[in-house]
């Protein structure tokens, strides 16, 4: 009794000999190393600080019936968007006191009733 092979078992005959040609030495990976030019700068240096914190997530509703999402962050800043998962305009309060202002938007402060302004439109109310 002889059995034949089939391609499966042809195959994988084919691919055990084509690796027993490899190379089978271990390979050793090292990280960092004397070599390194700004390891002592990057050992001296001072931590980041941490990023801003969320402080109020508000969504308003304007005078012409749109709706506005503002996200107040601790560092005196406002993420606004006009659309619900569109693109974020960040907006500053200069000297840490409102308004928050930047890119052609205006937001009056960080309240349940604001005035919002963009570029392109008249200033508006918005109620939480």
């Amino acid at each position: 009794m002889h059995k034949a092979l089939t391609p499966f078992s042809a195959a994988s005959l084919a691919a055990l000999v084509a690796l027993a040609g490899c190379n089978n030495k271990p390979t050793t990976i090292e990280s960092g190393g004397p070599d390194d030019p700004q390891a002592q700068q990057l050992k001296d240096a001072k931590p980041p600080p941490p990023p801003p914190m969320i402080q109020a997530s508000r969504t308003y509703r304007c005078a012409d019936n749109s709706l506005l999402y503002a996200d107040f962050y601790t560092n005196n800043t406002v993420a606004v968007r006009t659309q619900k998962g569109g693109t974020p305009t960040t907006l500053t309060a200069e000297g840490g006191k409102p308004p928050f202002k930047g890119g052609g938007y205006s937001l009056s402060a960080n309240g349940p009733k604001v005035s919002f302004e963009a570029p392109g439109k008249k200033s508006q109310t918005c109620d939480v």
